[in-house]
């Protein structure tokens, strides 16, 4: 493996897909028809990438040792030997500079969301991560930080709702994720040696606790299509149509993490699962229609 394809595949181009909550205030506020909006959203959307770029090489430089023990980590660049440390470091920094630059030549705010969720990883990863529950509190709070830096980046305010909805659907990916690792660890017997926090997890209550999450996300997400506010700004009440949209892809991704697990963890089967695309694309299709359709 050559040194640019080993970095690249440290910097895990594939999960950029994440950054696109950065967008969601672009849609959400009705500008996605005007291109200078859609211009500083994209920046905004390329400097997280670049941040989470940067935040993958700094972590998986501190996981080394953990991610060599591991069955499939084990083939990671920085574990495999493909890509040193101090090369993967020196990058980090290089991005991370590079991106927040970029967004406080956009806006202040935006460079402030942005450096906020840059420390909030690098404490998640130095410590954080190893603290059950508090683990997927700090992915939850990455997801809202995107969302008020795409929201800062245009200049307009995060809706209340959008946040909420934000929320709840990141913790519940994220307890997906949890699912899946204690499923693998409780196959392997090596709970505490890929990820700490793991121990402080039980297999039956993330499960339980992730269908609560679910049911709670859809509820607020069909109390935002309905409220009198989101009402009177689209001037319509049809947004409550993509509901089942929602449910639908709720439900697959359950039925990924806990019910027909895969190899791949539930966040990155659902990005190859046919049906959870299919029903994506719906979801996105109707959403667009009835916002500016």
């Amino acid at each position: 493996m050559g040194s640019a394809t080993a970095l690249i595949k440290t910097l895990r181009p594939h999960q950029w897909v994440k950054n696109l909550f950065v967008a969601a205030a672009l849609v959400f506020s009705r500008h996605l028809t005007d291109p200078q909006y859609v211009i500083r959203t994209a920046l905004a959307v390329l400097a997280f990438c670049l941040l989470s770029g940067a935040v993958y090489a700094f972590n998986d430089v501190r996981d080394v040792e953990s991610d060599r023990v591991h069955p499939t980590k084990r083939h990671r660049p920085i574990a495999s030997g493909a890509l040193s440390e101090r090369a993967a470091l020196s990058w980090a920094f290089v991005l991370a500079i590079v991106a927040l630059t970029g967004c406080a030549v956009l806006s202040w705010q935006l460079a402030v969301f942005a450096a906020l969720y840059a420390l909030q990883n690098v404490a998640y990863s130095v410590r954080l991560k190893h603290i059950a529950f508090v683990d997927v509190g700090v992915i939850a709070t990455g997801f809202l930080l995107r969302v008020l830096g795409g929201a800062a980046a245009i200049d307009v305010p995060a809706s209340k709702w959008l946040l909420v909805c934000t929320a709840l659907l990141a913790i519940f990916l994220g307890l997906g994720k949890r699912a899946h690792e204690l499923a693998w660890a409780e196959r392997s017997g090596q709970t505490t040696e890929t990820r700490a926090a793991l121990a402080g997890y039980r297999l039956p209550v993330v499960r339980v606790t992730m269908i609560l999450i679910g049911i709670a996300t859809c509820a607020s997400y069909v109390a935002y299509t309905v409220s009198p506010h989101t009402i009177a700004f689209f001037g319509t009440d049809r947004l409550a149509y993509s509901t089942p949209f929602v449910a639908l892809g709720i439900l697959r991704f359950l039925f990924l993490a806990l019910w027909w697990p895969k190899d791949d963890s539930p966040t990155e089967a659902m990005l190859k699962d046919p049906w959870f695309l299919l029903d994506l694309v719906a979801a996105t299709a109707t959403l667009l229609y009835i916002i500016y359709g």
